[in-house]
């Protein structure tokens, strides 16, 4: 395969990009390569810019545009509306032959305004976080066994960029998964925007009794945790497919009430094992 990726630049270098940032590094080292990793951050200081390029292993830190998207890969990894905005700086600056990917947790949108701008584009979403923020807490095991979705149209993904970008994502342990970015933005409506607004949700619904709560429901409410700064974007570019979620969900509840309500029994416990089933195989998944 030709190896046409020798510069990585990341806009924005906290928990994500700079864990990414040092699984991508790893995983040259791993397969023999030298890529060059560069970054920016509008919000580091002189001490950020020394720790990140020190032990962190940032190899060069570019606050000059030109140079900065001067690169083989651009990854963008600031705020979903954010990412959006700066394909317009990037479009300015790139290459002819460079590709451009992003962090962001929805799709559709940011892939929509990259085929506008004319931008060889994959979106990438890694699986992966912490309740720890910036690249203190980074870490390329973060990354590790952890699903990255990438999403494009198929010309995309028959360039050698994209290729090879899937293969350092290989080769630095992640598992990648191709879909596209209207079904990325519908799955993860489903299993990650909808949790978030139900445990946002049962908070506000049981501030009265919180303090007498136990583990169980901590555990149902951790994601309430979240900032709005990072969910605000995720709804706002997501609106459609997170409002189906939020409707279906509400008529399946109304059912449950309804059979909680009526003493049906048989409904329920169907209901729970089929939950319990389905735990287990995420458990076994998460696991593995």
């Amino acid at each position: 395969m030709q190896q046409g990726i020798h510069t990585i630049s990341f806009v924005g270098l906290g928990l994500i990009g700079a864990s990414l940032m040092q699984a991508l590094k790893r995983a040259a080292g791993a397969t023999g390569r030298n890529i060059e990793m560069i970054g920016f951050d509008p919000a580091f200081d002189a001490a950020d810019i020394v720790a990140i390029t020190g032990e962190c292993g940032l190899d060069r830190f570019e606050p000059d545009p030109a140079k900065l998207y001067n690169a083989d890969l651009v990854v963008l990894c600031a705020p979903v509306v954010t990412n959006i905005a700066l394909l317009d700086e990037a479009k300015r600056h790139i290459r002819k032959d460079t590709l451009v990917s992003d962090v962001s947790s929805t799709k559709a949108e940011i892939a929509a305004k990259a085929q506008e701008l004319g931008i060889e584009f994959i979106g990438m979403h890694p699986i992966a976080g912490r309740e720890q923020q910036g690249y203190q807490a980074a870490s390329p095991e973060l990354l590790d066994g952890r699903l990255v979705i990438l999403c494009t149209e198929c010309a995309t993904l028959e360039t050698t960029l994209a290729t090879e970008l899937a293969g350092l994502l290989r080769a630095a342990g992640c598992k990648p998964l191709f879909m596209s970015p209207e079904e990325h933005d519908r799955v993860y409506a489903n299993i990650s925007h909808l949790p978030q607004l139900i445990s946002t949700a049962l908070m506000a619904h049981c501030r009265e009794n919180v303090e007498w709560a136990g583990p169980g429901f901590a555990s149902m409410a951790r994601l309430a945790g979240s900032p709005w700064a990072v969910w605000r974007d995720i709804v706002e570019t997501n609106r459609s497919n997170i409002a189906d979620e939020m409707e279906a969900f509400s008529a399946l509840l109304a059912d449950v009430a309804g059979e909680v309500r009526g003493g049906n029994f048989e409904a329920l416990e169907s209901k729970f094992r089929e939950a319990n089933d389905l735990y287990q195989r995420l458990q076994e998944r998460s696991s593995s």
